[in-house]
């Protein structure tokens, strides 16, 4: 686990089929101190990261070789923990819970600055920059090195962000967090008025942990609760 700041340490893959875009990107990228290596298409992206396993990847939806949803899922299934930007251009906030759902860490729909960019990637990183330790609350144990969750000895294959949020509650347990700073803390940005993400991402952590002997409780308009049943 890398020590220093996000400058000059970090490995990115940009998976994007539109040339204009990548090389934009890859000399902003660069500038800012990341390592850039490129991907035009799926194949090429399940090449690099079998030979140089970047440390985040920036990843479009829309591929010429497939759906960079169903590479997400792929990824998940092979155990492959790295933090996913998702690059998309659908503007649907049905489509972008989707994004999530199938393991992406964050969306970023186009177009976009290129400083929002960063922001969201080093938001990434430093979410990801984990002390090795583990958390058990009753059955469930957070792996908070690998970012697994485990109930009963049963990996939960949690989405980044599940985890991360599970992970929260978990160490502040009977405390209430509110739903802003949830947001903020696993998101990386403010939450504005549109609270959908975050109460997707609970429903399905309510309903994964149920058999934990935990609990999230909703405090309406408040936040969220972790406690004992």
């Amino acid at each position: 686990m890398r020590t220093e700041g996000l400058q000059n340490t970090y490995n990115i893959l940009l998976v994007e089929d539109n040339e204009d875009i990548q090389e934009i990107n890859q000399r902003f990228l660069i500038r800012r101190g990341y390592t850039v290596r490129l991907a035009f298409s799926l194949a090429e992206a399940r090449q690099d990261i079998e030979e140089n396993r970047p440390d985040a990847i920036v990843l479009d939806i829309m591929l010429p070789d497939g759906s960079g949803l169903d590479f997400l899922s792929e990824l998940k299934e092979q155990g492959i923990n790295i933090p996913v930007l998702l690059l998309t251009a659908l503007s649907e906030s049905s489509d972008e819970v989707r994004a999530l759902e199938e393991g992406g860490d964050d969306y970023l729909a186009k177009p976009y600055e290129n400083n929002v960019l960063a922001a969201r990637i080093e938001a990434l990183l430093r979410r990801a920059e984990r002390v090795p330790e583990t958390v058990t609350k009753g059955a469930l144990k957070l792996e908070t090195y690998s970012g697994q969750a485990m109930l009963s000895g049963e990996n939960l294959n949690l989405t980044r962000k599940e985890f991360d949020i599970i992970l929260l509650l978990a160490q502040n347990e009977d405390c209430l967090l509110s739903t802003e700073s949830l947001y903020e803390k696993v998101w990386g940005q403010p939450m504005m008025d549109d609270n959908n993400a975050i109460r997707t991402v609970i429903s399905r952590l309510r309903t994964k942990i149920e058999h934990s002997g935990y609990v999230i409780e909703p405090l309406r308009g408040k936040g969220y609760i972790f406690t004992k049943w």
